[in-house]
């Protein structure tokens, strides 16, 4: 879903939203509250720590909200091989997607080979739609670019901006150059700091086909006030 500039009604808008809570101090109770926002909503997934995903996947089960779970987070410094047992394991206990952190270090030393390979690694692993987390708040524009690349050639389904746990989040300009450089088959996902459905109809209008927040319901409501 690529959006024009203009409104994008509620509906539209609840099916962009990975609803999340990855928050260390994040307790069943309140793993539960998103759980049963993203049924009222209709969001596309919930996104949880891998520690969740087996509950999140059964109270799910049948609502046609995807269980989404993170991996290599939020640093992306994990070996490799752990880093894709993380994605195999959270789709044996019920993920239909995962969010990968890419091998930030890897990338910033140019060694798009092992860039690659720990990409392709959890691809391989996970057998469902993979979300590469770039943290493009702490990449150069051309490494950005590259990143992207790497993601394609690895076989990831959507590269992503942020983990909102660094030293930014998602802006347009970001959602932009990586759709540009991804191309219209590739999903972008904008994440980190959207909290208002005109940041959302930003990032949407960008190039973003996702939307990973933690105020999607506010966003939606906020949608529903625009019309």
């Amino acid at each position: 879903m690529v959006q024009e500039k203009g409104r994008v009604g509620p509906a539209a808008l609840a099916k962009a939203i990975d609803h999340t809570i990855l928050r260390a101090d994040a307790t069943r109770e309140d793993v539960d509250q998103v759980i049963g926002e993203a049924r009222q909503y209709g969001f596309a997934s919930v996104c949880v720590n891998s520690v969740w995903i087996g509950h999140v996947a059964r109270q799910l089960a049948g609502s046609g909200v995807t269980p989404c779970c993170v991996a290599g987070f939020p640093l992306g410094a994990t070996e490799t091989r752990v880093k894709a047992e993380e994605a195999r394991r959270a789709v044996e206990l019920g993920a239909g997607e995962v969010d990968m952190v890419v091998n930030i270090g890897a990338i910033k030393d140019g060694d798009w080979d092992l860039v690659r390979e720990d990409i392709a690694s959890v691809v391989k692993a996970a057998g469902v739609p993979v979300k590469v987390i770039l943290e493009t708040c702490l990449l150069t524009e051309a490494e950005k670019i590259l990143a992207c690349k790497a993601a394609v050639s690895a076989g990831a389904a959507f590269v992503k901006t942020s983990t909102g746990f660094s030293t930014g989040g998602a802006t347009a300009a970001d959602v932009t150059l990586m759709r540009e450089t991804v191309g219209p088959a590739l999903g972008v996902k904008a994440s980190g700091g959207i909290r208002s459905y005109e940041d959302a109809t930003s990032m949407l209008a960008a190039g973003a086909s996702r939307l990973g927040t933690s105020g999607g319901p506010a966003i939606v409501d906020g949608a529903k006030i625009s019309g």
